[in-house]
């Protein structure tokens, strides 16, 4: 099968080069020509253009897989749509905010395609280790882009399509509303092993028999164990934690419908505090984890503390 990857970052870039080595043929677009250039080494074809990468497809059927991030999606849309035939399908790989990703839809297919949402989670192992990922869209066009799905999910992920459009971002939103959540209380929990009234408690070693038939053993707990592991006091890392969209939307739609999220907003509050320099060992933790999953910056640069790349990708 015939895929175009525009957006050859972190998560991109993996997608293109899975695809690429299981035999599928793709075309590799991002306005970096280094990672063009990475692409090509995979496998990929390298395109200048949108326009090219129309070319290149000629009469086969145009499937773009979209992976920038969400701020950038209405715009990168709008131009695809002034040069793709009718019956292409575009998947919006990245974290949009699902009623956007609902509008997309529409406006996809009164151009005479189709928009499907696929929230992908990963991060930095999705090469290795696979992809979860959580569709949404027409079930025809679902249909038509399964094999490549599949391949994506290997060898220990998986995908499945939860309903019409945005299903499979508001899937996706949940995940990572939850995963705040989780975070911060592994976070709280090491800080209360390092601050408590115990010192010295070796904290990898903890973490590491938490991981062995306790109740919280969790990737989350693997991640947080090596990291205080490799540095037990986060030296360099000053505990400034971004928000990313998703949990913002979440708290939006709970209480749009009167449910109350009290774990999950006051883990978004605790980013939101550190941004301000209300920071801790347990905020350098879940900076810590972000790292280790996303490939995030271990520190925030200034004035990029609310984005919409995602934590999860």
């Amino acid at each position: 099968m015939k895929i175009a990857v525009v957006g050859l970052g972190k998560m991109g870039m993996q997608i293109a080069r899975k695809l690429s080595e299981a035999g599928h043929s793709v075309v590799g677009l991002d306005p970096n020509k280094e990672f063009v250039d990475q692409a090509v080494s995979y496998g990929a074809s390298a395109a200048e253009s949108r326009e090219d990468v129309v070319k290149q497809f000629g009469d086969e059927q145009l499937i773009v897989w979209i992976m920038i991030p969400a701020d950038f999606v209405t715009g990168e849309l709008d131009e695809w749509l002034k040069i793709a035939p009718k019956g292409s399908i575009f998947i919006d790989g990245g974290n949009t905010d699902f009623r956007k990703t609902q509008r997309h839809a529409e406006t996809v297919a009164a151009a005479g395609s189709q928009l499907l949402d696929v929230g992908t989670s990963g991060g930095v192992w999705l090469y290795e280790v696979g992809a979860a990922m959580m569709a949404g869209g027409d079930e025809t066009a679902y249909q038509t882009v399964l094999p490549i799905l599949e391949i994506l999910a290997k060898p220990s992920g998986k995908v499945a399509r939860f309903g019409g459009s945005g299903a499979g971002q508001y899937v996706k939103m949940i995940h990572n509303a939850i995963e705040y959540g989780m975070m911060q209380s592994l976070a709280e929990g090491y800080r209360m092993l390092k601050d408590g009234p115990y010192q010295g408690i070796d904290l990898g070693e903890a973490g590491d028999v938490w991981e062995h038939g306790s109740v919280i053993r969790s990737w989350l707990n693997e991640l947080t164990r090596d990291a205080v592991k490799a540095n037990p006091e986060l030296d360099g890392i000053d505990g400034k934690v971004a928000e990313s969209g998703e949990c913002r939307w979440t708290l939006e739609v709970a209480k749009e419908l009167g449910i109350a999220l009290p774990a999950t907003q006051a883990a978004f509050d605790v980013r939101l505090a550190s941004l301000e320099g209300d920071v801790n060992f347990a905020t350098k933790i879940v900076a810590a984890q972000r790292n280790a999953f996303g490939g995030h910056a271990l520190n925030v640069a200034p004035g990029t503390g609310t984005s919409t790349s995602g934590d999860s990708k």
